[in-house]
């Protein structure tokens, strides 16, 4: 039987502990062997108690841990402004990895960790995990064997209310910069609902390993919270072939107003929508037929982690590398770059509920327009 992959995971609290969870409980264990983890903060992850009684060892940086050890795989979820150093930390020492979405808050850090890549013939999957669903897959090449005929754009729409701890709950939530002047820029488009304009952009790619370049953005931005970003965005991406995709999120909406991810896509032939989450995505055609591809969901989140080690075993392949979320990249720093200023909510429509996760700050209104935007394709009317 050959042996299980070394893997260390570089940061194991927010969603590394998913994938630490993943590995520390599976029920083969015969795939993957933990060497080792690096956090600063180890005590923010709950599974540290499961670690310490298994004697795997816990670094505070990458550069101490690689002075120790070498592994097959890197698993890598620490904040969006240390992807690019870490990933190339990695690919220095001879890793393979997996990076948490985004890839990078700009397009030159995506092209570093590229070239990093290609100097050390080692791969970098992008945990976009609607990129590894077998239905997306599907529906991509569909698209690209022009079952479909042309595309003539998409929209999707996000409503995640966020509370006020959501932005206290480390030092760079809805941060342009960090300290250090690294870019940041934390907002729902490049963290929270990055899933969804990168989900556009990857099913209108002209190859599987490719998304669709941004060629323009236009935007609205605005926030109710006390943050350097935005809390809300509808955004216009416009790509070299010529279609138009509407991105519209926001974090400042009532809980009872949360609406999961959806999106649209129109075609010559046909349109693709995926309604909701409990729902399959439904292709219906101009002369009325119907095809349908299982909802993204029904592939479980962490595919990505078991599909990248089985790449590492040569027995698959994964499509969602650096080329592919680069121009995610391209819009987010497009978004900073084009000074579109942000607009803040006033008193008159900002509210403020308490929830189990602390307070709540809402715009009465908000949810509603950004989902007759949705409908519409027409810009939203932000509460004045």
């Amino acid at each position: 039987m050959p042996q299980p992959f070394g893997v260390t995971l570089v940061g194991i609290g927010g969603y590394g502990e998913v994938y630490l969870s993943a590995l520390l409980d599976d029920p083969g264990g015969d795939r993957a062997r933990i060497v080792g983890v690096v956090d600063p903060e180890p005590e923010r992850c709950s599974r540290l108690s499961d670690l310490q009684s298994r004697g795997i060892p816990v670094f505070e940086d990458v550069p101490t841990f690689y002075a120790e050890h070498d592994v097959d795989l890197s698993v890598i979820s620490s904040p969006i402004h240390l992807h690019a150093d870490h990933v190339c930390q990695a690919l220095a020492h001879g890793s393979h990895a997996l990076v948490e979405k985004p890839a990078a808050a700009v397009a030159a850090e995506v092209d570093r960790m590229i070239a990093a890549r290609d100097r050390a013939s080692r791969f970098v999957a992008v945990g976009f995990q609607w990129s590894f669903a077998s239905s997306i897959l599907e529906l991509k090449r569909d698209i690209l064997a022009g079952r479909f005929g042309a595309p003539r754009g998409g929209r999707c729409l996000t409503l995640w209310p966020r509370t006020e701890h959501y932005y206290r709950r480390n030092d760079w939530a809805g941060h342009r910069r960090d300290t250090d002047g690294r870019w940041i820029l934390d907002s729902p488009i490049s963290n929270a609902m990055a899933h969804d304009l990168h989900n556009l952009l990857f099913l209108l790619g002209d190859r599987m390993q490719y998304s669709a370049e941004p060629v323009g953005v236009a935007a609205q931005l605005a926030r109710v919270n006390d943050i350097e970003t935005f809390d809300t965005v509808a955004a216009r991406v416009y790509v070299a072939s010529g279609v138009e995709l509407l991105f519209l999120a926001s974090h400042a909406v009532a809980t009872p107003e949360a609406v999961e991810p959806r999106f649209t896509l129109g075609f010559e032939q046909a349109t693709v929508t995926f309604p909701s989450e409990m729902e399959p995505i439904t292709a219906r055609f101009n002369d009325g037929r119907v095809v349908e591809y299982a909802s993204p969901y029904t592939t479980p989140q962490i595919t990505k982690l078991w599909t990248c080690l089985d790449a590492l075993a040569g027995e698959g392949e994964f499509f969602c590398g650096l080329e592919a979320a680069r121009p995610h990249a391209v819009c987010v720093e497009a978004l900073e770059l084009s000074g579109v200023p942000v607009h803040q909510f006033t008193a008159a429509h900002v509210r403020r509920t308490a929830t189990q996760e602390g307070p709540l700050r809402w715009v009465e209104g908000l949810a509603s327009a950004l989902a007759a935007s949705y409908e519409t394709g027409e810009w939203p009317e932000f509460p004045a």
